[in-house]
């Protein structure tokens, strides 16, 4: 697990070495108090990789990753009632990541991390489950990175048996 800082940049996180090498990624569309995903969305389709994004299951902590076509497709997802943009469920004719190829890469979102790549989401176990599922994948876990705030960096977060560490957390020097 390591830590890198960067400036905010989006060429900054495509020029990762583990976001060059994957073909297949999955990514959060961001929430205004995340950092924001659009532009590596974007570039994700410019490269010719193929992009999945969360849909959470309510009353659950199931969630898969569904494939989008374009950065355009992300205008026809429904708004959930935390205010998120999802595939709807009833949209069946996406692919999801587990049931295909797997994933070579995630990019995380959360409340706080801590630099032993402990994260602390929203409390429902989204990403954890869906680590857990990758594992029993072929091509097993996907590299993990957390876009965070500076702010969001602590000395250590509560964790519990069920939290999957992150491979790697990028922070935003503001």
């Amino acid at each position: 697990m390591w830590n890198s800082v960067w400036n905010g940049q989006t060429s900054e996180v495509i020029a990762h070495p583990k976001y060059q090498e994957s073909k297949r990624i999955a990514i959060f569309l961001s929430m205004p108090d995340e950092v924001q995903t659009e532009e590596i969305i974007k570039d994700i389709f410019k490269q010719g990789k193929e992009c999945f994004i969360p849909r959470y299951k309510p009353q659950s902590n199931h969630m898969d990753m569904l494939k989008l076509s374009s950065a355009e497709d992300i205008s026809s997802l429904a708004l959930t009632s935390w205010n998120i943009l999802q595939p709807s469920d009833d949209d069946t004719a996406r692919e999801e990541a587990l049931a295909g190829g797997g994933l070579d890469l995630i990019f995380m979102p959360g409340l706080g991390f801590d630099k032993k790549g402990n994260r602390l989401g929203r409390g429902k176990g989204y990403y954890d489950t869906y680590l857990e599922r990758c594992m029993k994948h072929p091509r097993g876990k996907p590299y993990t990175i957390a876009l965070a705030f500076r702010e969001q960096i602590c000395e250590s977060v509560p964790v519990t048996e069920n939290d999957v560490p992150i491979d790697e957390i990028l922070y935003e020097d503001c």
